[in-house]
C-alpha cells in the first residue's frame, strides 16, 4: 500500500492514542513534525515520545498536553524545564539503550529520511540512530520526507512503500558550527597528538577538543574514524590526505554545518547504526583504536565523572563507556579522557580529591589509560594508586596542587 501523503498539521490523526514514539533525534529531527506535536496538543493521546534528544541540538520536549510523557537518556534544558512526573529519565549506556529499545513495544516512529532513490528506498541520511535497525518491528511509520537529507550508505534504508504517512517540505537541517579555535583546547589536543600513530582508528565527541585534535593530526597517514557522532573537523583529516583510502569514516550521525552535510554522500563516510558503531568486538578489530572523552571533573584515582553539571544532571552515560570496553579489547588501544584543567576562571580545579566529583561515576578507574589537560598528560597505565594520584596532581592547575597533595595524603592514610 502507497504510504498516504499528509500536512504536518494532521499528523495527530496518524498517530496512535496511546502508547510508545520512537523520534529520530539528534541532527535528524525533524523540526516540522516535532513543532506538530507541539501544536497538536489536546488532540494527540497519552504518548509516550523516546529518543536521543541533545543539548542544544533537541529543542522540544514533546510534551504537548499532561498526558504525555518523555522517557530520555539525556537531559536537554528544555525536558529539565518539564513537569517532573512527565519525565522518565534513564541513565544508560547506548548498548543498554539499544536493548531497552528492543524489548518495549514501539508503537510509531516519527523520522526524517531522504526522498526515495531510484529502488524505492529512502536514508536516514545524517542520524542513523537506532531507527536504522528498529524499523522492521515498528507498526507505524511517519516521515518527513526532505530533500535537504543527504542520502548516506551503510544502513538498511527503509522502502518508501513501508512508510504509513509522510509528510514532504524542503526544511533546512539541524546544524551547528564548528567549536571555535580555543588556546586551552589546542594545548590539550598537542599533548593527545603524540599517542596517535598513522593507522589508528578515532573515536571522538563533539566540542572544541575533538577539532583541535583532528586539527593536530592532519599529518598522520593511513587514519580511520569509528565514532558515535561526527563534526566538521573530520573534514581537515579527508581534505589533507589523513584518512585511509576507502571507507574511513564509520559514524551513527553527523552533527555540523552545511559544509559538513554537502559531503556526506563521499564514498568515505558510512553511517551505521548504534549495533555497529558502539559495539565491543567490531571496536576490538581495530587495531590501535584511541577513544577520546571528556568529563567535567576527574578525581586523583582516575576516575571520570561526566554527568552532573552546576546546573544539575545533563548527561546520561552516553556511549564513553561503550567506547572504553571496545578500545580495551583492541590490540595497542588506548582510552583518553581530555578536559581543562581549571573551571570559573581558574577558581576551580576540575581535577579533584578522592572521590569529590559530582555525580556518578562515568568512567572508573580502570577505564581509562591516559587523562589530559592543558598542562600534560597523565599516563595511568601500570601505576600504583600513589604514583597515579601524583600523575593526576601534576596536571592540575598549580594553585591547587598542594590541597590536592594534601587531600591525597589524607585519603592514602586509610589504604
Amino acid at each position: 500500500m502507497a504510504p498516504v501523503r499528509i500536512a504536518a498539521s494532521e499528523l495527530a490523526r496518524h498517530l496512535p492514542r496511546k502508547g510508545r514514539v520512537l523520534v529520530l533525534g539528534c541532527a535528524g529531527e525533524s523540526r516540522l513534525l516535532a513543532d506538530a506535536v507541539m501544536v497538536a496538543g489536546d488532540t494527540l493521546g497519552d504518548l509516550i515520545f523516546t529518543g536521543i534528544f541533545i543539548p542544544g541540538i533537541n529543542r522540544h520536549d514533546y510534551l504537548a498536553h499532561p498526558g504525555c510523557r518523555v522517557e530520555t537518556f539525556f537531559y536537554t534544558p528544555e525536558i529539565k524545564a518539564a513537569p517532573r512526573e512527565q519525565v522518565t529519565f534513564l541513565p544508560l549506556c547506548y548498548n543498554d539503550i539499544r536493548a531497552r529499545l528492543q524489548q518495549v513495544e514501539i508503537d510509531a516512529a516519527l523520522m526524517m529520511v531522504s526522498p526515495p532513490d531510484a529502488d524505492g528506498f529512502c536514508s536516514f541520511g545524517n542520524s542513523v540512530d537506532f531507527l536504522a535497525e528498529l524499523w522492521p518491528t515498528i507498526p507505524l511509520l511517519i516521515a518527513h520526507v526532505n530533500p535537504a537529507m543527504p542520502c548516506t550508505t551503510g544502513h538498511d534504508r527503509v522502502p518508501f512503500d513501508r512508510i504509513s504517512a509522510y509528510v514532504e517540505a524542503d526544511v533546512p537541517l539541524v546544524t551547528m558550527d564548528d567549536a571555535a579555535v580555543d588556546p586551552v583546547a589546542e594545548a590539550i589536543a598537542s599533548h593527545i597528538a603524540p599517542y596517535i600513530g598513522d593507522g589508528a582508528t578515532l573515536q571522538t565527541g563533539v566540542g572544541k577538543v575533538p577539532g583541535a585534535v583532528m586539527r593536530a593530526l592532519t599529518g598522520r597517514r593511513e587514519l580511520k574514524i569509528h565514532s558515535g557522532l561526527v563534526v566538521d573537523s573530520v573534514l581537515d583529516l579527508l581534505d589533507a590526505g589523513a584518512l585511509a583510502a576507502g571507507a574511513s569514516i564509520v559514524a551513527g550521525c553527523a552533527i555540523g554545518s552545511d559544509r559538513l552535510y554537502r559531503r556526506l554522500g563521499d564514498p568515505a563516510f558510512r553511517f551505521c547504526p548504534v549495533a555497529m558503531t558502539h559495539d565491543a568486538k567490531t571496536i576490538a578489530a581495530y587495531s590501535d583504536f584511541v577513544a577520546i572523552n571528556s568529563a567535567i571533573e576527574v578525581d586523583i584515582l582516575g576516575q571520570s565523572y561526566a554527568e552532573l553539571g552546576p546546573k544539575g544532571l545533563m548527561s546520561g552515560p552516553g556511549g564513553a563507556s561503550d567506547y572504553a570496553r571496545g578500545a580495551r579489547m583492541s590490540p595497542g588501544g588506548i582510552r583518553i579522557v581530555a578536559l581543562a584543567a581549571s573551571a570559573a576562571r581558574g577558581t576551580i580545579s576540575r581535577i579533584v580529591a578522592p572521590n569529590a566529583g559530582a555525580g556518578p561515576v562515568s568512567l572508573s578507574r580502570w577505564d581509562t589509560d591516559i587523562v589530559v589537560t592543558e598542562h600534560g598528560a597523565a599516563d595511568l597505565r601500570g601505576l600504583t594508586y600513589q604514583a597515579r594520584a601524583e600523575a593526576l596532581i601534576a596536571i592540575a592547575p598549580n594553585e591547587h596542587r598542594e590541597s590536592l597533595a594534601a587531600a591525597w595524603q589524607a585519603f592514602a592514610n586509610r589504604l
